[in-house]
Protein backbone atom coordinates (compact mmCIF):
# COMPACT_ATOMS: atom_id res chain seq x y z
CA UNK A 1 0.00 0.00 0.00
CA UNK A 2 1.07 3.62 -0.44
CA UNK A 3 0.26 5.12 2.93
CA UNK A 4 2.94 5.18 5.63
CA UNK A 5 1.91 2.59 8.19
CA UNK A 6 1.13 3.16 11.84
CA UNK A 7 2.92 -0.03 12.93
CA UNK A 8 6.34 1.62 13.12
CA UNK A 9 4.90 4.09 15.63
CA UNK A 10 4.38 1.28 18.14
CA UNK A 11 8.15 0.83 18.35
CA UNK A 12 9.38 -1.03 21.41
CA UNK A 13 5.87 -1.09 22.92
CA UNK A 14 4.56 -3.10 20.00
CA UNK A 15 7.44 -5.56 20.14
CA UNK A 16 6.97 -6.05 23.88
CA UNK A 17 3.23 -6.62 23.52
CA UNK A 18 3.24 -8.79 20.42
CA UNK A 19 6.77 -10.06 20.02
CA UNK A 20 9.14 -9.17 17.20
CA UNK A 21 7.11 -7.68 14.41
CA UNK A 22 9.13 -9.69 11.93
CA UNK A 23 7.46 -12.83 13.27
CA UNK A 24 4.25 -12.00 11.44
CA UNK A 25 3.20 -10.96 7.99
CA UNK A 26 1.62 -7.60 7.43
CA UNK A 27 0.78 -5.12 4.73
CA UNK A 28 3.72 -2.84 4.08
CA UNK A 29 3.87 0.81 3.14
CA UNK A 30 5.64 1.67 -0.10
CA UNK A 31 7.06 4.84 1.41
CA UNK A 32 8.17 3.14 4.63
CA UNK A 33 10.09 0.58 2.56
CA UNK A 34 11.74 3.19 0.35
CA UNK A 35 12.60 5.41 3.32
CA UNK A 36 14.12 2.43 5.14
CA UNK A 37 16.30 1.53 2.13
CA UNK A 38 17.47 5.12 1.76
CA UNK A 39 18.21 5.41 5.46
CA UNK A 40 20.12 2.11 5.36
CA UNK A 41 22.20 3.42 2.46
CA UNK A 42 23.68 6.07 4.74
CA UNK A 43 23.73 3.90 7.87
CA UNK A 44 27.28 2.73 8.63
CA UNK A 45 25.88 -0.23 10.57
CA UNK A 46 24.15 -1.57 7.46
CA UNK A 47 26.50 -3.18 4.93
CA UNK A 48 24.00 -4.85 2.60
CA UNK A 49 20.39 -5.84 1.96
CA UNK A 50 18.92 -9.33 1.67
CA UNK A 51 15.64 -9.56 -0.23
CA UNK A 52 13.74 -12.53 1.19
CA UNK A 53 10.65 -12.31 -0.99
CA UNK A 54 8.83 -15.55 -0.23
CA UNK A 55 5.94 -13.75 1.47
CA UNK A 56 5.72 -10.90 -1.04
CA UNK A 57 2.39 -11.30 -2.83
CA UNK A 58 2.98 -8.60 -5.43
CA UNK A 59 2.27 -4.95 -6.15
CA UNK A 60 1.68 -2.69 -9.11
CA UNK A 61 4.64 -1.99 -11.40
CA UNK A 62 5.07 1.70 -10.49
CA UNK A 63 5.36 0.79 -6.80
CA UNK A 64 7.90 -1.97 -7.46
CA UNK A 65 9.78 0.32 -9.83
CA UNK A 66 10.01 2.93 -7.06
CA UNK A 67 11.38 0.35 -4.62
CA UNK A 68 13.79 -0.77 -7.33
CA UNK A 69 15.01 2.79 -7.73
CA UNK A 70 15.86 2.90 -4.02
CA UNK A 71 17.62 -0.48 -4.27
CA UNK A 72 19.66 0.82 -7.20
CA UNK A 73 20.67 3.87 -5.17
CA UNK A 74 21.69 1.51 -2.36
CA UNK A 75 23.81 -0.55 -4.77
CA UNK A 76 25.39 2.58 -6.24
CA UNK A 77 26.60 3.50 -2.76
CA UNK A 78 28.83 0.41 -2.86
CA UNK A 79 26.63 -1.83 -0.71
CA UNK A 80 25.40 -5.12 -2.20
CA UNK A 81 21.84 -6.39 -2.54
CA UNK A 82 21.15 -10.14 -2.49
CA UNK A 83 17.90 -11.91 -3.40
CA UNK A 84 17.12 -15.32 -1.94
CA UNK A 85 14.20 -17.57 -2.73
CA UNK A 86 12.99 -21.11 -3.14
CA UNK A 87 10.80 -19.86 -5.98
CA UNK A 88 10.09 -16.49 -7.54
CA UNK A 89 6.69 -15.35 -8.67
CA UNK A 90 6.51 -12.73 -11.39
CA UNK A 91 6.25 -9.87 -8.89
CA UNK A 92 8.95 -11.31 -6.63
CA UNK A 93 11.29 -11.70 -9.57
CA UNK A 94 10.73 -8.08 -10.67
CA UNK A 95 12.16 -6.88 -7.33
CA UNK A 96 14.82 -9.60 -7.24
CA UNK A 97 16.14 -8.39 -10.60
CA UNK A 98 17.43 -5.23 -8.89
CA UNK A 99 19.80 -7.34 -6.75
CA UNK A 100 23.51 -7.84 -7.37
CA UNK A 101 23.02 -11.57 -7.04
CA UNK A 102 19.97 -13.85 -7.18
CA UNK A 103 20.00 -17.26 -5.50
CA UNK A 104 17.41 -19.91 -6.35
CA UNK A 105 16.75 -23.26 -4.72
CA UNK A 106 17.89 -26.25 -6.83
CA UNK A 107 14.24 -27.38 -6.75
CA UNK A 108 12.80 -23.95 -7.48
CA UNK A 109 11.59 -21.98 -10.47
CA UNK A 110 11.21 -18.45 -11.81
CA UNK A 111 7.56 -18.26 -12.81
CA UNK A 112 7.33 -15.94 -15.80
CA UNK A 113 4.08 -16.26 -17.70
CA UNK A 114 2.83 -12.79 -18.68
CA UNK A 115 -0.11 -10.69 -17.53
CA UNK A 116 -3.83 -11.35 -17.70
CA UNK A 117 -6.95 -9.50 -16.72
CA UNK A 118 -10.00 -11.60 -15.91
CA UNK A 119 -13.34 -10.77 -14.38
CA UNK A 120 -16.60 -12.48 -13.52
CA UNK A 121 -19.69 -12.00 -15.69
CA UNK A 122 -23.16 -12.30 -14.18
CA UNK A 123 -25.70 -12.04 -17.02
CA UNK A 124 -26.77 -15.68 -16.99
CA UNK A 125 -26.92 -15.68 -13.19
CA UNK A 126 -29.03 -12.52 -13.17
CA UNK A 127 -31.29 -13.99 -15.87
CA UNK A 128 -31.79 -17.16 -13.84
CA UNK A 129 -32.61 -15.07 -10.80
CA UNK A 130 -34.94 -12.98 -13.00
CA UNK A 131 -33.13 -9.81 -11.98
CA UNK A 132 -33.76 -6.86 -14.30
CA UNK A 133 -30.55 -4.95 -15.02
CA UNK A 134 -30.81 -1.34 -16.15
CA UNK A 135 -27.54 0.01 -17.54
CA UNK A 136 -26.78 3.62 -18.36
CA UNK A 137 -23.39 4.57 -19.77
CA UNK A 138 -21.38 6.83 -22.04
CA UNK A 139 -18.17 5.62 -23.66
CA UNK A 140 -17.43 2.95 -26.25
CA UNK A 141 -14.75 1.44 -24.00
CA UNK A 142 -16.54 1.86 -20.65
CA UNK A 143 -16.63 -1.86 -19.98
CA UNK A 144 -17.30 -1.75 -16.24
CA UNK A 145 -20.99 -2.49 -16.90
CA UNK A 146 -20.33 -5.52 -19.07
CA UNK A 147 -20.38 -8.07 -16.21
CA UNK A 148 -24.06 -7.19 -15.67
CA UNK A 149 -25.16 -7.45 -19.32
CA UNK A 150 -22.80 -10.02 -20.87
CA UNK A 151 -21.22 -13.38 -20.16
CA UNK A 152 -17.96 -12.40 -21.86
CA UNK A 153 -15.91 -9.40 -22.97
CA UNK A 154 -17.14 -7.27 -25.83
CA UNK A 155 -14.85 -7.00 -28.89
CA UNK A 156 -14.20 -3.32 -28.08
CA UNK A 157 -13.18 -4.13 -24.51
CA UNK A 158 -10.97 -7.00 -25.66
CA UNK A 159 -9.20 -4.77 -28.19
CA UNK A 160 -8.64 -1.98 -25.67
CA UNK A 161 -7.49 -4.23 -22.83
CA UNK A 162 -5.15 -6.19 -25.11
CA UNK A 163 -3.38 -2.95 -25.99
CA UNK A 164 -2.62 -1.68 -22.51
CA UNK A 165 -1.92 -5.07 -20.92
CA UNK A 166 0.56 -5.74 -23.72
CA UNK A 167 2.29 -2.45 -22.97
CA UNK A 168 2.50 -3.33 -19.26
CA UNK A 169 4.13 -6.65 -20.14
CA UNK A 170 6.65 -4.99 -22.43
CA UNK A 171 7.53 -2.53 -19.65
CA UNK A 172 8.04 -5.48 -17.30
CA UNK A 173 10.29 -7.30 -19.77
CA UNK A 174 12.41 -4.26 -20.59
CA UNK A 175 12.96 -3.33 -16.92
CA UNK A 176 13.85 -6.84 -15.77
CA UNK A 177 15.98 -7.73 -18.79
CA UNK A 178 17.93 -4.48 -18.42
CA UNK A 179 18.53 -5.29 -14.74
CA UNK A 180 19.72 -8.78 -15.64
CA UNK A 181 21.72 -7.55 -18.65
CA UNK A 182 20.02 -9.95 -21.01
CA UNK A 183 17.61 -9.39 -23.88
CA UNK A 184 13.81 -9.36 -23.43
CA UNK A 185 13.70 -12.32 -25.83
CA UNK A 186 16.08 -14.29 -23.61
CA UNK A 187 14.06 -13.37 -20.54
CA UNK A 188 10.77 -14.53 -22.05
CA UNK A 189 11.16 -16.23 -25.45
CA UNK A 190 7.49 -17.22 -25.62
CA UNK A 191 5.42 -20.12 -24.34
CA UNK A 192 6.56 -22.75 -26.85
CA UNK A 193 10.23 -21.75 -26.60
CA UNK A 194 10.02 -22.06 -22.81
CA UNK A 195 8.44 -25.50 -23.14
CA UNK A 196 11.18 -26.54 -25.59
CA UNK A 197 13.84 -25.20 -23.22
CA UNK A 198 12.38 -27.09 -20.28
CA UNK A 199 12.16 -30.24 -22.39
CA UNK A 200 15.87 -29.98 -23.17
CA UNK A 201 16.73 -30.00 -19.45
CA UNK A 202 14.25 -32.71 -18.54
CA UNK A 203 11.78 -30.30 -16.94
CA UNK A 204 14.34 -28.97 -14.44
CA UNK A 205 13.00 -25.43 -13.91
CA UNK A 206 15.93 -24.37 -11.73
CA UNK A 207 18.51 -25.42 -14.33
CA UNK A 208 16.50 -23.66 -17.02
CA UNK A 209 16.57 -20.44 -14.97
CA UNK A 210 20.33 -20.72 -14.43
CA UNK A 211 21.10 -21.60 -18.06
CA UNK A 212 19.09 -18.60 -19.30
CA UNK A 213 20.75 -16.25 -16.76
CA UNK A 214 17.52 -15.56 -14.92
CA UNK A 215 19.42 -16.28 -11.69
CA UNK A 216 23.08 -16.25 -10.71
CA UNK A 217 23.37 -19.41 -8.65
CA UNK A 218 21.46 -22.44 -7.41
CA UNK A 219 21.88 -22.99 -3.70
CA UNK A 220 20.11 -24.69 -0.82
CA UNK A 221 19.04 -22.64 2.18
CA UNK A 222 22.07 -23.95 4.09
CA UNK A 223 24.42 -22.86 1.30
CA UNK A 224 22.78 -19.42 1.14
CA UNK A 225 23.13 -19.04 4.90
CA UNK A 226 26.79 -19.97 4.65
CA UNK A 227 27.40 -17.39 1.90
CA UNK A 228 25.55 -14.65 3.79
CA UNK A 229 27.43 -15.49 6.97
CA UNK A 230 30.68 -15.04 5.08
CA UNK A 231 29.39 -11.69 3.82
CA UNK A 232 27.90 -10.31 7.05
CA UNK A 233 29.25 -12.43 9.91
CA UNK A 234 27.49 -14.66 12.44
CA UNK A 235 25.19 -13.60 15.26
CA UNK A 236 25.35 -15.96 18.25
CA UNK A 237 22.30 -14.37 19.86
CA UNK A 238 20.13 -14.77 16.74
CA UNK A 239 21.81 -18.02 15.65
CA UNK A 240 21.85 -16.69 12.10
CA UNK A 241 23.89 -14.40 9.90
CA UNK A 242 24.05 -10.86 11.30
CA UNK A 243 20.95 -9.00 10.16
CA UNK A 244 18.08 -6.85 11.32
CA UNK A 245 14.55 -7.27 9.99
CA UNK A 246 12.97 -4.39 8.11
CA UNK A 247 10.19 -4.45 10.72
CA UNK A 248 12.68 -3.93 13.54
CA UNK A 249 14.72 -1.28 11.76
CA UNK A 250 13.70 2.02 13.32
CA UNK A 251 13.00 4.81 10.87
CA UNK A 252 14.24 8.20 11.96
CA UNK A 253 11.75 11.03 11.94
CA UNK A 254 13.13 13.75 9.66
CA UNK A 255 13.43 17.23 11.10
CA UNK A 256 10.62 19.60 10.19
CA UNK A 257 12.76 22.17 8.45
CA UNK A 258 11.62 24.69 5.89
CA UNK A 259 8.20 25.00 4.32
CA UNK A 260 5.71 22.13 4.42
CA UNK A 261 4.54 20.14 1.40
CA UNK A 262 1.41 18.17 2.29
CA UNK A 263 1.17 14.64 0.88
CA UNK A 264 -2.41 13.36 0.71
CA UNK A 265 -3.33 9.82 -0.36
CA UNK A 266 -6.22 8.64 -2.54
CA UNK A 267 -5.62 4.90 -2.39
CA UNK A 268 -8.40 2.48 -3.40
CA UNK A 269 -11.90 2.71 -4.83
CA UNK A 270 -13.52 6.12 -4.29
CA UNK A 271 -16.59 5.87 -2.07
CA UNK A 272 -19.09 8.42 -0.90
CA UNK A 273 -18.68 9.42 2.75
CA UNK A 274 -15.92 8.48 5.16
CA UNK A 275 -12.86 6.38 4.42
CA UNK A 276 -12.95 2.64 5.04
CA UNK A 277 -9.96 0.25 4.95
CA UNK A 278 -8.72 -0.09 1.39
CA UNK A 279 -11.02 2.59 -0.02
CA UNK A 280 -10.98 6.36 -0.51
CA UNK A 281 -13.66 8.26 1.40
CA UNK A 282 -14.72 11.37 -0.49
CA UNK A 283 -15.46 13.30 2.69
CA UNK A 284 -12.30 12.12 4.46
CA UNK A 285 -9.96 13.05 1.61
CA UNK A 286 -11.68 16.38 0.98
CA UNK A 287 -11.33 17.22 4.68
CA UNK A 288 -7.59 16.49 4.55
CA UNK A 289 -7.19 18.72 1.50
CA UNK A 290 -9.16 21.47 3.24
CA UNK A 291 -6.92 21.20 6.30
CA UNK A 292 -3.86 21.56 4.07
CA UNK A 293 -5.43 24.54 2.29
CA UNK A 294 -6.15 26.32 5.56
CA UNK A 295 -2.77 25.53 7.14
CA UNK A 296 -0.49 28.53 6.57
CA UNK A 297 2.57 26.30 6.98
CA UNK A 298 1.60 24.22 3.93
CA UNK A 299 3.09 25.72 0.78
CA UNK A 300 2.13 23.01 -1.75
CA UNK A 301 0.06 19.83 -1.97
CA UNK A 302 1.01 16.49 -3.55
CA UNK A 303 -1.96 14.19 -4.12
CA UNK A 304 -0.82 10.58 -4.45
CA UNK A 305 -3.47 8.77 -6.51
CA UNK A 306 -3.66 4.98 -6.75
CA UNK A 307 -7.30 4.39 -7.58
CA UNK A 308 -9.51 2.81 -10.27
CA UNK A 309 -12.16 5.45 -9.51
CA UNK A 310 -15.62 4.97 -8.09
CA UNK A 311 -18.41 7.31 -7.04
CA UNK A 312 -18.83 10.38 -9.26
CA UNK A 313 -20.24 12.33 -6.31
CA UNK A 314 -17.27 11.51 -4.08
CA UNK A 315 -14.82 12.20 -6.91
CA UNK A 316 -16.34 15.64 -7.41
CA UNK A 317 -16.20 16.40 -3.68
CA UNK A 318 -12.45 15.69 -3.72
CA UNK A 319 -11.87 17.53 -7.01
CA UNK A 320 -13.70 20.65 -5.83
CA UNK A 321 -11.65 20.83 -2.64
CA UNK A 322 -8.41 20.36 -4.57
CA UNK A 323 -9.45 23.12 -6.98
CA UNK A 324 -10.14 25.38 -3.99
CA UNK A 325 -6.63 24.70 -2.69
CA UNK A 326 -5.12 25.67 -6.02
CA UNK A 327 -7.32 28.79 -6.19
CA UNK A 328 -6.05 29.72 -2.73
CA UNK A 329 -2.52 29.83 -4.12
CA UNK A 330 -1.38 26.37 -3.03
CA UNK A 331 0.31 24.61 -5.97
CA UNK A 332 -1.10 21.12 -6.51
CA UNK A 333 0.87 18.22 -8.01
CA UNK A 334 -0.60 14.77 -8.67
CA UNK A 335 1.66 11.72 -8.37
CA UNK A 336 -0.01 8.75 -10.06
CA UNK A 337 0.72 5.26 -8.76
CA UNK A 338 -0.38 2.01 -10.35
CA UNK A 339 -3.82 3.36 -11.24
CA UNK A 340 -5.34 6.79 -11.60
CA UNK A 341 -8.21 5.83 -13.85
CA UNK A 342 -11.73 7.15 -14.34
CA UNK A 343 -12.65 8.77 -11.00
CA UNK A 344 -8.95 8.61 -10.16
CA UNK A 345 -8.34 10.89 -13.14
CA UNK A 346 -11.38 13.05 -12.29
CA UNK A 347 -9.85 14.03 -8.94
CA UNK A 348 -6.52 14.76 -10.66
CA UNK A 349 -7.86 17.42 -13.03
CA UNK A 350 -7.26 20.50 -10.79
CA UNK A 351 -3.52 19.83 -10.59
CA UNK A 352 -0.92 22.30 -11.78
CA UNK A 353 1.16 19.31 -12.85
CA UNK A 354 0.62 15.55 -13.20
CA UNK A 355 3.41 12.96 -12.97
CA UNK A 356 2.67 9.36 -14.01
CA UNK A 357 4.77 6.23 -14.26
CA UNK A 358 5.15 4.66 -17.72
CA UNK A 359 3.14 1.71 -16.32
CA UNK A 360 0.39 3.74 -14.65
CA UNK A 361 -3.11 2.86 -15.87
CA UNK A 362 -5.01 6.10 -16.33
CA UNK A 363 -7.65 7.73 -18.51
CA UNK A 364 -10.83 5.61 -18.63
CA UNK A 365 -12.75 8.86 -18.96
CA UNK A 366 -16.36 7.75 -18.94
CA UNK A 367 -19.37 7.31 -16.67
CA UNK A 368 -21.94 4.59 -16.08
CA UNK A 369 -24.84 3.70 -13.83
CA UNK A 370 -26.36 0.33 -12.97
CA UNK A 371 -29.68 -0.28 -11.22
CA UNK A 372 -30.89 -3.82 -10.60
CA UNK A 373 -34.54 -4.48 -9.81
CA UNK A 374 -36.04 -7.75 -8.57
CA UNK A 375 -39.74 -7.42 -9.42
CA UNK A 376 -39.62 -10.54 -11.62
CA UNK A 377 -37.62 -12.48 -9.03
CA UNK A 378 -40.24 -11.75 -6.40
CA UNK A 379 -43.10 -12.45 -8.78
CA UNK A 380 -41.69 -15.91 -9.53
CA UNK A 381 -42.10 -16.85 -5.86
CA UNK A 382 -45.48 -15.18 -5.42
CA UNK A 383 -44.39 -11.84 -3.97
CA UNK A 384 -45.65 -8.63 -5.58
CA UNK A 385 -45.15 -4.93 -4.93
CA UNK A 386 -47.79 -2.23 -5.38
CA UNK A 387 -48.54 1.25 -4.11
CA UNK A 388 -49.25 4.83 -5.11
CA UNK A 389 -47.02 7.82 -5.83
CA UNK A 390 -47.48 11.47 -6.71
CA UNK A 391 -45.16 11.15 -9.71
CA UNK A 392 -43.52 8.44 -11.81
CA UNK A 393 -40.20 9.84 -10.58
CA UNK A 394 -41.11 9.12 -6.96
CA UNK A 395 -41.82 5.44 -7.45
CA UNK A 396 -38.25 4.14 -7.41
CA UNK A 397 -37.73 0.81 -5.69
CA UNK A 398 -35.66 -2.27 -6.37
CA UNK A 399 -38.90 -4.26 -6.00
CA UNK A 400 -40.52 -2.49 -8.97
CA UNK A 401 -39.64 -2.04 -12.62
CA UNK A 402 -38.10 1.33 -13.41
CA UNK A 403 -40.55 3.66 -15.10
CA UNK A 404 -39.62 5.05 -18.55
CA UNK A 405 -39.39 8.48 -16.94
CA UNK A 406 -36.85 7.32 -14.35
CA UNK A 407 -34.78 5.58 -17.03
CA UNK A 408 -34.79 8.72 -19.16
CA UNK A 409 -33.77 10.87 -16.18
CA UNK A 410 -30.97 8.45 -15.35
CA UNK A 411 -29.56 8.44 -18.88
CA UNK A 412 -29.69 12.24 -19.02
CA UNK A 413 -27.81 12.37 -15.71
CA UNK A 414 -25.13 10.02 -17.02
CA UNK A 415 -24.76 11.99 -20.25
CA UNK A 416 -24.46 15.24 -18.31
CA UNK A 417 -21.85 13.66 -16.05
CA UNK A 418 -19.81 12.59 -19.06
CA UNK A 419 -19.96 16.07 -20.60
CA UNK A 420 -18.93 17.49 -17.24
CA UNK A 421 -16.02 15.03 -17.08
CA UNK A 422 -14.61 15.83 -20.52
CA UNK A 423 -15.12 19.56 -19.94
CA UNK A 424 -13.11 19.36 -16.71
CA UNK A 425 -10.35 17.49 -18.53
CA UNK A 426 -10.42 19.85 -21.50
CA UNK A 427 -10.15 22.93 -19.29
CA UNK A 428 -7.35 21.38 -17.24
CA UNK A 429 -5.35 20.15 -20.23
CA UNK A 430 -6.02 23.25 -22.38
CA UNK A 431 -7.80 21.26 -25.09
CA UNK A 432 -11.29 21.35 -26.57
CA UNK A 433 -14.00 18.95 -25.34
CA UNK A 434 -14.07 17.46 -28.84
CA UNK A 435 -10.34 16.69 -28.66
CA UNK A 436 -10.73 15.06 -25.24
CA UNK A 437 -13.77 13.08 -26.37
CA UNK A 438 -11.61 11.36 -29.00
CA UNK A 439 -9.24 9.99 -26.34
CA UNK A 440 -11.96 9.49 -23.71
CA UNK A 441 -14.93 7.14 -24.30
CA UNK A 442 -13.75 5.06 -21.35
CA UNK A 443 -10.43 4.20 -23.04
CA UNK A 444 -7.68 3.06 -20.64
CA UNK A 445 -4.18 4.38 -21.34
CA UNK A 446 -0.78 3.53 -19.92
CA UNK A 447 1.27 6.42 -18.57
CA UNK A 448 3.32 6.49 -21.76
CA UNK A 449 0.24 6.79 -23.96
CA UNK A 450 -1.34 9.29 -21.57
CA UNK A 451 1.76 11.48 -21.92
CA UNK A 452 1.52 11.25 -25.72
CA UNK A 453 -2.18 12.14 -25.54
CA UNK A 454 -1.57 15.11 -23.25
CA UNK A 455 -3.36 13.66 -20.22
CA UNK A 456 -0.26 13.88 -18.00
CA UNK A 457 2.68 16.28 -17.97
CA UNK A 458 5.65 13.99 -17.41
CA UNK A 459 6.74 10.42 -16.73
CA UNK A 460 8.48 9.77 -13.44
CA UNK A 461 7.81 8.76 -9.85
CA UNK A 462 6.90 10.26 -6.50
CA UNK A 463 10.31 11.88 -6.08
CA UNK A 464 9.89 13.67 -9.39
CA UNK A 465 6.44 14.87 -8.35
CA UNK A 466 7.75 16.22 -5.06
CA UNK A 467 11.28 17.37 -5.83
CA UNK A 468 11.24 18.36 -9.45
CA UNK A 469 7.91 20.09 -9.58
CA UNK A 470 6.17 20.75 -6.26
CA UNK A 471 9.11 22.71 -4.91
CA UNK A 472 9.46 24.56 -8.20
CA UNK A 473 5.77 25.48 -8.39
CA UNK A 474 5.77 26.52 -4.76
CA UNK A 475 8.89 28.61 -5.25
CA UNK A 476 7.22 31.94 -4.53
CA UNK A 477 5.38 30.69 -1.42
CA UNK A 478 8.34 28.72 -0.10
CA UNK A 479 10.74 31.55 -0.91
CA UNK A 480 8.55 33.95 1.08
CA UNK A 481 8.23 31.52 3.97
CA UNK A 482 11.97 30.88 3.87
CA UNK A 483 12.61 34.62 3.84
CA UNK A 484 10.40 35.21 6.89
CA UNK A 485 11.66 32.15 8.77
CA UNK A 486 15.22 32.33 7.43
CA UNK A 487 14.84 28.82 6.06
CA UNK A 488 16.17 27.34 2.84
CA UNK A 489 14.61 23.86 3.07
CA UNK A 490 11.23 22.12 2.98
CA UNK A 491 9.80 18.89 4.38
CA UNK A 492 6.92 16.51 3.66
CA UNK A 493 3.90 16.11 5.90
CA UNK A 494 2.00 12.86 5.20
CA UNK A 495 -1.68 13.50 5.85
CA UNK A 496 -3.69 10.67 7.34
CA UNK A 497 -6.00 10.31 10.29
CA UNK A 498 -3.93 10.11 13.45
CA UNK A 499 -4.59 6.78 15.19
CA UNK A 500 -4.97 6.54 18.92
CA UNK A 501 -2.76 4.16 20.89
CA UNK A 502 -5.74 1.78 21.03
CA UNK A 503 -6.10 1.99 17.24
CA UNK A 504 -2.44 1.11 16.79
CA UNK A 505 -2.66 -1.78 19.27
CA UNK A 506 -5.76 -3.14 17.54
CA UNK A 507 -4.10 -2.74 14.14
CA UNK A 508 -1.12 -4.74 15.34
CA UNK A 509 -3.36 -7.45 16.81
CA UNK A 510 -5.62 -7.75 13.79
CA UNK A 511 -2.58 -7.70 11.53
CA UNK A 512 -1.38 -10.85 13.28
CA UNK A 513 -4.79 -12.47 12.97
CA UNK A 514 -5.11 -11.54 9.31
CA UNK A 515 -1.72 -13.08 8.66
CA UNK A 516 -2.37 -16.33 10.50
CA UNK A 517 -6.05 -17.02 9.83
CA UNK A 518 -5.95 -17.12 6.03
CA UNK A 519 -3.00 -19.53 6.11
CA UNK A 520 -4.82 -21.78 8.58
CA UNK A 521 -7.95 -21.84 6.44
CA UNK A 522 -6.13 -22.14 3.14
CA UNK A 523 -4.14 -25.11 4.40
CA UNK A 524 -7.42 -27.05 4.63
CA UNK A 525 -8.72 -26.09 1.19
CA UNK A 526 -7.71 -27.21 -2.31
CA UNK A 527 -5.65 -24.56 -4.09
CA UNK A 528 -8.20 -24.04 -6.91
CA UNK A 529 -10.95 -23.40 -4.34
CA UNK A 530 -8.77 -20.88 -2.49
CA UNK A 531 -8.09 -19.06 -5.75
CA UNK A 532 -11.78 -19.02 -6.65
CA UNK A 533 -12.76 -17.79 -3.19
CA UNK A 534 -10.24 -14.96 -3.39
CA UNK A 535 -11.59 -13.96 -6.81
CA UNK A 536 -15.19 -13.94 -5.57
CA UNK A 537 -14.21 -11.91 -2.50
CA UNK A 538 -12.36 -9.36 -4.63
CA UNK A 539 -15.37 -8.98 -6.92
CA UNK A 540 -17.64 -8.58 -3.91
CA UNK A 541 -15.42 -5.90 -2.41
CA UNK A 542 -15.65 -3.90 -5.65
CA UNK A 543 -19.44 -4.14 -5.74
CA UNK A 544 -19.66 -3.12 -2.08
CA UNK A 545 -17.86 0.13 -2.90
CA UNK A 546 -20.71 1.26 -5.18
CA UNK A 547 -22.59 3.71 -2.94
CA UNK A 548 -22.99 6.84 -5.06
CA UNK A 549 -26.24 8.66 -4.10
CA UNK A 550 -27.10 9.16 -7.79
CA UNK A 551 -25.87 5.73 -8.92
CA UNK A 552 -23.25 7.37 -11.15
CA UNK A 553 -19.79 5.85 -11.33
CA UNK A 554 -16.48 6.67 -12.98
CA UNK A 555 -14.76 3.33 -12.39
CA UNK A 556 -12.26 1.21 -14.33
CA UNK A 557 -13.10 -2.40 -13.51
CA UNK A 558 -10.46 -4.06 -15.69
CA UNK A 559 -7.69 -1.86 -14.23
CA UNK A 560 -8.25 -3.52 -10.87
CA UNK A 561 -8.18 -7.06 -12.33
CA UNK A 562 -4.60 -7.29 -13.65
CA UNK A 563 -2.77 -10.40 -12.47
Amino acid sequence: MDKPSTNHRLGALGRQLFGASSDRLQENSLFDIVNAIRQAKDDRNITGIVLDLKNFTGADQPSMRYIGKALREFRDSGKPVFAVGENYSQGQYYLASFANKIWLSPQGQVDLHGFATNGLYYKTLLDKLKVSTHVFRVGTYKSAVEPFIRDDMSPAAREADSRWIGELWQNYLHTVSANRQISPQQLFPGAQAIIDGLTSVGGDTAKYALDHKLVDALASSADVEKALTKQFGWSKTENNYRAISYYDYSLKTPADTGGTIAVIFANGAIMDGEETPGNVGGDTTASQIRDARLDPKVKAIVLRVNSPGGSVNASEVIRAELAAARAAGKPVVVSMGGMAASGGYWISTPANYIVASPSTLTGSIGIFGVINTVENSLSSIGVHSDGVSTSPLADISMTKALSPEVQQMMQLSIEYGYKRFITLVADARKRTPEQIDKIAQGHVWTGEDAKANGLVDSLGDFDDAVVAKAAELAKDAVAKAAELAKLKQWHLDYYQDEPTVLDMVMDSMTGSVRAMLPEAIQAMLPAPLVSAANTVKAEGDKLAAFNDPQNRYAFCLTCANVR
